[in-house]
């Protein structure tokens, strides 16, 4: 198993909402949340604000479902950034802000499980061919990892 849950073990037990293969994981990184969706996502916020980050847009995905007339688990979708730091990464290859501003999705599973996933930094790296040096500030999972290990 690679480093973290970047290559994380599509099964049953792990993700019990997935009953297929049929997408394809690389560079996302899930791990679990001691919180509800509603609860990661607005500590979440509240990190990511206390750093500077601007929060574009909070998607409650499952009350959009539910407008929609389907229903699904809670799932809540923050897309943020940095102009600052992410106007550094566009400059050395604008391809990459197909995937800027940022992503994090917290979810509830089958089994009542709360996930958070996020794309990998060093995935993104080798994706654009950006410098290690300027994706640093984007490495999410130190910030996640702190976050969930305060429960």
């Amino acid at each position: 198993m690679i480093k973290g849950l970047i290559a994380c073990r599509w099964n049953r037990n792990i993700l019990p909402f997935i009953n297929k293969l049929s997408m394809n994981p690389k560079g996302i990184i899930i791990r679990s949340s001691p919180w509800s969706v509603k609860e990661t996502i607005d500590r979440l916020v509240v990190i990511l604000e206390d750093r500077k980050a601007t929060i574009y847009a909070r998607i409650n995905q499952q009350s959009e479902a539910h407008n929609a007339g389907k229903e699904i688990p809670p799932l809540e979708f923050i897309l943020f950034g940095n102009p600052k730091v992410g106007g550094l990464i566009m400059a050395e290859n604008p391809i990459a802000a197909l995937d800027l501003p940022l992503k994090i999705i917290a979810w509830m599973d089958a089994e009542k499980k709360v996930w958070v996933a996020y794309n990998s930094a060093s995935y993104l790296e080798e994706r654009y061919a950006l410098s290690h040096d300027i994706m640093k500030p984007v490495d999410l999972d130190p910030l996640i990892i702190h976050l969930i290990s305060k429960s």
